[in-house]
């Protein structure tokens, strides 16, 4: 595994385990009833967007070629603005495992959207990698009680807005490989951002206006700015560095760190317990990792 590849193994498996620890953040904002999920969208976008125009401030300017706009706004609505608003929609209307379940469909997705857009080749050790994980994905979830403060019963709104989530990422991770390729991070991202706030603040500013700030506690005020920070600015930063690295299919599995992640929490918080099953579930996530990061990738196939 030369340099590159680690830089996108580590980039990926950060950026999942921030959103893992997100969907508990998450619950928590959507659970209190203090703000609407299109304004926590609509603060998410501007929040990271801002930070990311600030630093194109202080490195070197990066010319986007007119031609590659149209992608690039493409980019936002799939990447961010629809996988986000779906998310985000969902989380009252679906149980933590249902959420984790449906969501893990997503490699699966990436894989035959990335043979068809970008000509990556489906092995058998690339089909076996990800079968395995989600055998293994499944096989965790199934045997863990989950961190709760989600949904009670799961109802048909939340299924279909989280098969939103997962196609939407899917075809962003799959599509647009090319475009991320050909510019730095910041760059791209600051366009992503910008994009996405222009789509949400028509949506979302009567309920920002009318979100009561000064009655969030101290607790949902954290949660609020590692929403922005670190499942945002940090973790959507990270994808596209990870996306330059290794194959549309592998950043996607890196997906199974997100529930892998929220069980971990989970029984460091006494609220589930570490068990043979969950040991060899886990095994079994990174072991198809594995097959699919040694998989042949197109070039090689050539």
């Amino acid at each position: 595994m030369n340099r590159n590849n680690v830089t996108g193994h580590l980039a990926c498996f950060t950026a999942y385990a921030i959103f893992g620890v997100n969907i508990i953040t998450c619950k928590d904002l959507t659970g209190s009833h203090l703000i609407s999920p299109v304004a926590l969208f609509c603060l998410r976008s501007v929040g990271a967007g801002s930070i990311f125009w600030l630093i194109s401030a202080f490195t070197k300017k990066e010319k986007v070629d007119r031609r590659d706009y149209p992608k690039i706004f493409a980019a936002s609505v799939l990447g961010f603005f629809l996988t986000q608003i779906s998310f985000l929609m969902a989380i009252p209307d679906i149980t933590p495992m249902d959420c984790s379940i449906v969501s893990s469909m997503s490699p699966i997705y990436t894989m035959f959207i990335a043979a068809f857009a970008i000509k990556e080749p489906i092995t058998f050790k690339k089909a076996g990698g990800v079968a395995l994980s989600f055998a293994g994905i499944l096989y965790l979830i199934m045997n863990s009680t989950g961190a709760g403060g989600g949904a009670v019963n799961t109802n048909l709104r939340g299924i279909l807005l989280m098969i939103v989530n997962s196609l939407c990422f899917s075809l962003y991770l799959g599509l647009f490989k090319p475009v991320i390729s050909k510019y730095s991070v910041v760059t791209f991202m600051k366009w992503i951002f910008l994009f996405s706030t222009l789509m949400a603040l028509p949506l979302s500013a009567r309920e920002l206006a009318g979100t009561d700030f000064s009655a969030f506690t101290p607790g949902l005020a954290f949660d609020l700015a590692f929403l922005i920070i670190g499942a945002t600015f940090i973790s959507y930063f990270l994808i596209p560095l990870g996306q330059k690295k290794i194959r549309p299919t592998l950043v996607s599995l890196y997906s199974y760190v997100q529930p892998v992640m929220a069980i971990a929490i989970s029984i460091c918080i006494g609220m589930d317990t570490l068990s043979w099953q969950k040991i060899i579930a886990a095994a079994a996530v990174f072991t198809g990792v594995i097959l699919v990061n040694f998989s042949r990738s197109r070039a090689q196939a050539q």
